[in-house]
Order: structure tokens, then C-alpha cells, then sequence
């Protein structure tokens, strides 16, 4: 196993890709401290792994809920090797046109404070503890971070944020901490939208299901296979082992400042559209 004796600091563990990563990292031999906002839901976990893992309930901007996490992580488990930066919430790909005026002030808050501002508080909170075990930071991007149509205009720079913040930090923190990001593509998870969008209570497999409600879902299922480069729908058990491998101390000496395209394909996919623009005058009620 190759993270045997490691601890790692998973922010959003408790569902999704990050659920997956705290699994995929017991059974490589660490122990996982788990920070997430669903207190259900890492009493599960708690319940499922024992002693392997300990559940924190906090919110990703507030430096002194992580702080505190850090703090429990650290007296329980003496150390921390890792950590994995990986909350984060989706616009639906809502267009620039789409965008309500009134809304745009309170989403573009949203989305900053956790998909970016989480992950400079986490590094902040955890960076006496990696320096000392000379660890590792792993942040969780998105294909949205190097190509458009990813997400809408908030999402998409909010990712593109990260890759810059990866850069930044690996240098400011080399050569005592390696920092690292895997910009991972599309998977079936129960990722959330904002709130002040009122898209906190759909999900990718929700979306799923309503894009497909008039077909079978089988169908449907082939439709996107066949899109997707590699022939298949990810779950986030796909992407596990790029977190590993990011992780381990002997595989991946070499990388600091890294992100890994690790999205299923979608980058090298031929084209389709020529733009996104279709609707748009309609939308402003502008005759061509």
C-alpha cells in the first residue's frame, strides 16, 4: 500500500469525487480526516472506517473552522501528509445573458469564496503541520480550468483561478511542500450548485436525469458515452488514483506546480460547435 502511515486532510470528503478519494486513500493505508458540511454524512464514514477516519463539520470560508480541523486532525492522528483541497460547486454552465443582474453580486461571491478562497484558507490553515512532514497539496480543478463550455463564466474563472493559485503556491512553498492540482472532467456525483443561484439542490445526476426525462435512460446513457473520448461515463472512483499518485511519496517526487488534464479526453475531442452563442440574440430580443 502506498500510503501506508500517511495522514491526509480531504476538504469536501464526505460525498462525490471526495468520498471516493478518502476511499480509494484507506484502503491505500492512510488515515483520512474528513471536513465536510454534512454532519450525516460523515457520521457514515465515521461508522464505515473507524479508527481510519475522524468527520469535521465546517465551512470552507472560515479560516477558524479549518483551523480548528487541522487542530483535531493533528492531535489525533499526529501529523498531516496531505492535503486535498476538493470543495467546490458548478453554475450549470449559466451564460453570461443568462445571468440575473440582481444575482450576479451574491453568485459571484459564492462561487470565489468556495471554489477558490476555500482552497487558499485550507492551505493556509494546513501549511505549519505540511512543511513539518515536508507534505503535499492537492487541489481539486477541472477540465473548466484550461477550456471553455465547462462551466458558465463564473465557474469556468473560478477554475482557471486554481491553476493559477497551484502555480503561485508551489512556488512560494518549494522545496518544503509539493503543490499539485488534477483538473478532473465530468462525473456522475452529487456536485451542487450555489445557493444564491437556486441550484443548491440539483445535482449532476439529477441533470442528468432531467436532460434525458423524455428518453429511455439507457438511451440516454449511450448518448453521452458516445460524446465522451474514452467511450464511458466517470465516477468518482475514476478518479481516485490521481490523488494517490500525487500523494505518494515515493511515486511523485518530482512534481510541484503540476496540474494533471485528467478528464476523461474532453480536451482532445474533435470539434462540434463552431460557438456558444446560439439563442443569444433571441435571449436580448435583438433582430438579425
Amino acid at each position: 500500500m502506498r500510503l501506508t502511515n500517511e495522514v491526509a486532510l480531504i476538504t469536501g470528503g464526505a460525498s462525490g469525487v471526495g468520498r471516493a478519494i478518502v476511499e480509494r486513500f484507506v484502503a491505500e493505508g492512510a488515515k483520512v480526516a474528513v471536513f465536510d458540511k454534512s454532519a450525516d454524512r460523515l457520521n457514515q464514514l465515521e461508522q464505515e472506517y473507524g479508527e481510519n477516519v475522524i468527520g469535521m463539520v465546517g465551512d470552507v470560508r472560515r479560516l477558524s473552522d479549518l483551523k480548528s480541523a487541522v487542530s483535531r486532525c493533528t492531535e489525533h492522528f499526529g501529523k498531516i501528509d496531505t492535503l486535498i483541497a476538493n470543495v467546490g460547486i458548478w453554475d450549470y454552465n449559466m451564460s453570461l445573458v443568462d445571468l440575473p443582474e440582481d444575482k450576479i453580486d451574491q453568485a459571484f461571491d459564492e462561487l470565489f469564496h468556495i471554489n477558490v478562497k476555500g482552497y487558499l484558507l485550507a492551505a493556509k490553515a494546513c501549511l505549519p503541520q505540511l512543511a513539518a512532514t515536508r507534505g503535499n497539496m492537492i487541489f481539486t480543478v477541472s477540465n473548466a480550468g484550461f477550456y471553455t463550455n465547462g462551466g458558465g463564466p463564473l465557474y469556468t474563472s473560478t477554475k482557471h483561478s486554481v491553476v493559477g493559485l497551484v502555480r503561485q503556491l508551489a512556488f512560494e512553498l518549494a522545496p518544503y511542500i509539493r503543490v499539485n492540482g488534477i483538473a478532473i472532467g465530468g462525473a456522475m456525483t452529487d456536485l451542487r450548485g450555489p445557493v444564491s443561484l437556486e441550484m443548491d439542490n440539483r445535482s449532476i445526476t439529477s441533470m442528468y436525469k432531467e436532460w434525458y426525462k423524455d428518453v429511455d435512460l439507457e438511451r440516454g446513457k449511450e448518448n453521452v458515452e458516445s460524446a465522451s473520448p474514452i467511450g464511458r461515463i466517470l465516477y468518482g472512483e475514476d478518479y481516485a488514483g490521481a490523488y494517490v499518485f500525487f500523494a505518494s511519496r515515493d511515486d511523485n517526487i518530482p512534481a510541484t506546480g503540476a496540474v494533471l488534464n485528467f478528464d476523461g479526453g474532453w480536451g482532445i475531442r474533435g470539434l462540434r460547435r463552431k460557438t456558444g452563442s446560439q439563442g443569444l440574440l433571441e435571449k436580448l430580443r435583438i433582430r438579425d
